[in-house]
């Protein structure tokens, strides 16, 4: 289990909207460079940090599929869509904004989805037995 102890739910919201304010622009200092989803954002336990955290640690592994934890960056391999697309493809493949546009649908899913998850134990046990 990640030693990573931030609240799933709250980690994806602040993703969608660090995407949606335009956080994966490109940076004028570094305007050479493109960034890099998750690893150039806030989200990732590594983020201006000193002391590297091993990838293991993080909330999000749980959606890396077990053939890809030992990346060295595991969470480019988190399928995106129903046809797998994941960000190590969509680099290949994609355009920043496919890229952008493929993460923010995957992350409006999974919030959905997670939020439904958590009304569903409270709803049930409101029902009559």
């Amino acid at each position: 289990m990640p030693r990573d102890n931030r609240d799933l739910l709250e980690v994806l919201k602040f993703e969608l909207e660090f995407l949606e304010q335009g956080g994966y622009g490109r940076l004028p200092r570094e305007a050479w460079r493109a960034r890099f989803v998750f690893e150039d954002s806030p989200t990732c336990m590594n983020f201006s940090s000193k002391d590297r955290e091993p990838c293991s640690e993080c909330l999000l592994m749980q959606f890396v599929p077990e053939h890809a934890r030992k990346e060295q960056t595991p969470c480019i391999h988190i399928p995106l869509s129903m046809s797998g697309e994941t960000l190590e493809s969509l680099y290949r493949t994609g355009t920043q904004l496919e890229i952008e546009e493929a993460l923010g649908d995957w992350l409006r899913a999974t919030i959905r989805r997670l939020e439904a998850e958590k009304t569903k134990p409270a709803a049930s046990a409101k029902l009559p037995h």
